[in-house]
């Protein structure tokens, strides 16, 4: 059974503003990234937005099991149900990544410190930056 590790970041300059998504996804050793401009929304939203991105990545190359890390709090303690979700816009956003989870045979979301988090950090700062000089 193929295992992915993941780590996930959103951010949004402004809250909300221009935002964007990073994802650094390893399979069997190889590693893909993800940055990518998401438009105007909240930190958040980013947030549930990179993780959505990546579970579809992992269950497009057909991997059974995934370890997500993220420096969001937020979002691990709503998934592991310590927290409600109580604003509308991340509900849908949250019903998505819990219908992805499923397709998996195990999951396992970690809290890790933003530290620990650099590269996809780096990669939703990123996709802000080329945005803006796209503009």
């Amino acid at each position: 059974m193929k295992k992915a590790l993941i780590y996930t970041d959103g951010a949004s300059s402004g809250n909300p503003g221009p935002a964007g998504i990073g994802v650094v996804i390893e399979i069997d050793g190889q590693k893909k990234t993800l940055s990518e401009y998401i438009g105007e929304t909240t930190n958040n939203v980013a947030e549930y937005t990179a993780l959505v991105r990546a579970l579809q990545l992992a269950h497009q190359r057909r991997v059974g099991s995934v370890e997500v890390f993220t420096d969001s709090e937020l979002l691990v303690k709503q998934l592991n149900g310590q927290y409600r979700v109580r604003n509308e816009g991340l509900l849908p956003l949250y019903r998505k990544v819990i219908s992805l989870l499923k397709s998996f045979k195990s999951s396992k979301i970690t809290h890790i410190p933003r530290e620990q988090n650099r590269e996809a950090d780096r990669l939703s700062k990123d996709a802000i930056k080329k945005a803006r000089n796209t503009r």
